[in-house]
């Protein structure tokens, strides 16, 4: 379905939305131009996957090291 103006939609947003819930896509239109889509929502889950980094990435063994000018200003250093 297309409506052709934001007047339109504004005024008629709830039988929109019931449209696209039937699964009908809204588009709507400003000027004669497309501007925006109505579509039904669909929750992404995307399943974790330990693990999956797994050699990509790398930590130097001096990571939790702070530089000694820190140390010194946090008064870290005796």
């Amino acid at each position: 379905m297309i409506v052709n103006t934001i007047t339109d939609a504004k005024a008629n947003l709830s039988s929109l939305i019931e449209r696209v819930l039937q699964g009908e896509e809204v588009i709507i239109k400003r000027a004669g131009k497309p501007v925006a889509r109505l579509s039904s929502y669909t929750d992404r889950v995307v399943e974790r996957q330990p693990g999956a980094l797994a050699g990509k990435i790398f930590i130097a063994p001096d990571f939790d090291k702070l530089p000694p000018e820190l140390e010194q200003a946090f008064g870290m250093v005796d």
